[in-house]
């Protein structure tokens, strides 16, 4: 269908178990389809090898603008797959991949590619094992990246992390909304990212949501965070 279709724009996928062959169609068709701009393959079983497909129809496409893999069991093969994506695609602005399999060293090979993607403006990577190491390669990232304007981060980031991130809003006058949620930071890390906002005027929000519900209740975290109107 995708394949000859020329008015298609929009194709919701989510929740079906479309598997490693499934996304190997759909890779096929991407590779000659040039209207569709939205694919939501959210929970779909894709897989790695499935993320390796779309990855290399994607190198591609020139079309496609949002494409969304949460939930889709990618694990590191297939996020260095998509990462290699991200160096050539030159028009996908939306990346969805939270709750993968993605740890620091797949944040790490992300951040090298986005240094080189001058398209992608939202990418989620929330519900991941991105730990302290992993934030502190994305905020590398941050400081080169001209173009991201949204990052969503969770769920290992400690204090180290979010001081990595804090410096990178300092030298960071793109992104415009900052998610780090159910990581594991607590006063120390909050008060570095409060405190790096005094010198980013670019930001407009920062989501800093806690695991801990005794740090979400702190009189001190309220009043760190009543600081600045930007934190939510």
């Amino acid at each position: 269908m995708l394949t000859n279709n020329t008015t298609l724009t929009t194709l919701y996928l989510m929740r079906n178990q479309i598997g490693d062959h499934g996304a190997e169609c759909l890779a096929d068709a991407l590779k000659i389809n040039s209207t569709l701009t939205t694919l939501d393959l959210f929970w779909s079983d894709i897989g790695s090898l499935g993320a390796q497909q779309l990855a290399a129809a994607l190198e591609k496409n020139s079309t496609l603008l949002t494409l969304d893999l949460g939930y889709s069991r990618i694990e590191p093969i297939g996020i260095q797959h998509l990462g290699a994506m991200l160096k050539k695609n030159k028009t996908l602005t939306n990346l969805n991949l939270e709750c993968n399999k993605i740890e620091d060293n797949e944040a790490k090979y992300l951040a090298a590619s986005l240094i080189e993607n001058s398209t992608l403006i939202s990418l989620n990577l929330g519900y991941n094992q991105i730990g302290d190491v992993g934030a502190e390669h994305l905020a590398n990232m941050l400081t080169k990246n001209k173009t991201l304007t949204a990052l969503h981060l969770g769920r290992q980031i400690g204090d180290v992390g979010a001081q990595h991130l804090a410096v990178a809003l300092r030298n960071n006058s793109r992104l415009t909304t900052l998610i780090v949620e159910s990581n594991t930071f607590g006063i120390i890390g909050t008060q570095d990212l409060v405190d790096a906002l005094r010198h980013n005027s670019t930001l407009e929000e920062l989501y800093m949501f806690y695991r801990n519900e005794n740090l979400r209740d702190s009189t001190i975290q309220k009043q760190m965070i009543a600081q600045d109107h930007r934190i939510k």
